[in-house]
């Protein structure tokens, strides 16, 4: 599912991997909701990997230091909601993301030449629901930007308690898992357990190295703090990745809806992005078409941004890029006096990340 482009050690049996990235940015977001701000994207994985005689054994782990370099409230994205602040909904900002990002294990054992079960969990990881998480995909690894349909398609990335078991034979995946399906709070640095009372399923098709697609849903006990009720996520998405040399070109599509009875509105989105890397540039795209959470003002609206790096280091295991990006949204007429006519956001920025990194081609 990820292709090394760099080992980083292999001892006593044991393969370590790393990805991460450092955004070093200045974010203007126009309109009296919006401002300007220095603020700094990151998050640093390691994963460790065994074969035995009985399967592979994988630990994972994930941190960010978001809590120390974008604040409580997270960083200016106009139109983004998610998660919480002083017991408000975070409007118009992305949440930091926790300190603790990803603690877990997998285990996959062999039950023929052609099919596999693997269990996996732990404190913190990802269930069975959506596609992969933004900061890993291919089509978005130099985008500084979450995508304003994060909350609708993969935000269960960070999940306090998680249990998964999946079946894979040939092309198709098929996966199950209990989890902690509530938000994290504001207080980034600790642990918020909670009851594994949230249930999700997906299905993956892998036809070829190149393409991958999914379905999967699942029922959310309480996952918004700030409003009761179930609800259920659902989600699809397909992608295609290419990699020759340096060269790396990737195509990821989604769409995702939270619904359910105890909710009083539908939110749902998709997406489009689309990342092409040669040598030492990068241009990337990414179109989005949502359903505007109702606390802002339950609309129709689109965003459209692009944006480029240009690699200037490459030393001591760690490379270093320049990069814009500019974001551009379409709203009704009657969002005017909140947000203006055209609202814009751009980001000038420094990113840096681990030389060996992976490219995940789910």
């Amino acid at each position: 599912h990820a292709k090394m482009l760099r080992d980083l050690a292999a001892g006593n049996g044991w393969r370590l991997m790393q990805e991460g990235d450092l955004f070093v940015m200045f974010n203007h977001q126009s309109s009296p909701r919006g401002g300007d701000e220095l603020v700094a994207p990151n998050w640093w994985m390691l994963m460790a990997t065994r074969k035995t005689s009985r399967g592979t054994v994988t630990l994972n782990s994930m941190l960010s230091l978001d809590p120390a370099t974008l604040g409580s409230d997270g960083y200016r994205e106009l139109l983004q909601t998610g998660e919480s602040f002083h017991g408000e909904p975070n409007i118009d900002r992305q949440h930091p993301h926790d300190f603790f990002m990803q603690l877990s294990a997998s285990w996959r054992m062999p039950l023929s030449d052609s099919t596999n079960l693997t269990v996996s969990g732990g404190p913190v990881g990802a269930p069975a629901l959506g596609p992969t998480a933004f900061m890993h995909r291919a089509s978005a690894l130099d985008n500084p930007m979450a995508p304003l349909t994060h909350h609708m398609v993969d935000s269960t990335h960070v999940s306090f308690g998680v249990a998964t078991a999946s079946l894979d034979h040939g092309p198709w995946t098929i996966e199950a898992s209990v989890f902690n399906g509530r938000e994290p709070d504001e207080h980034r640095w600790d642990f918020d357990f909670a009851r594994m009372d949230s249930v999700s399923g997906r299905l993956w098709f892998k036809p070829t190295p190149q393409w991958a697609f999914q379905v999967s849903t699942g029922h959310l006990v309480h996952p918004e703090q700030f409003e009761p009720g179930n609800g259920q996520r659902t989600t699809a998405s397909a992608s295609w990745t290419r990699v020759n040399g340096t060269t790396i070109d990737a195509v990821t599509a989604g769409f995702g809806s939270n619904d359910g009875p105890e909710l009083d509105f539908v939110r749902s989105g998709a997406f489009v992005e689309a990342a092409h890397h040669d040598g030492t540039h990068t241009l990337w795209g990414r179109v989005e078409i949502l359903k505007i959470d109702p606390h802002i003002a339950g609309v129709n609206g689109a965003a459209f941004s692009v944006g480029a790096v240009r690699d200037v280091l490459n030393r001591r295991g760690l490379e270093g890029g320049i990069g814009a990006a500019l974001t551009v949204s379409a709203l009704p007429a009657l969002m005017d006096p909140f947000y203006g006519a055209h609202p814009i956001g751009f980001q000038v920025f420094f990113r840096l990340r681990p030389s060996a990194h992976t490219v995940n081609m789910q």
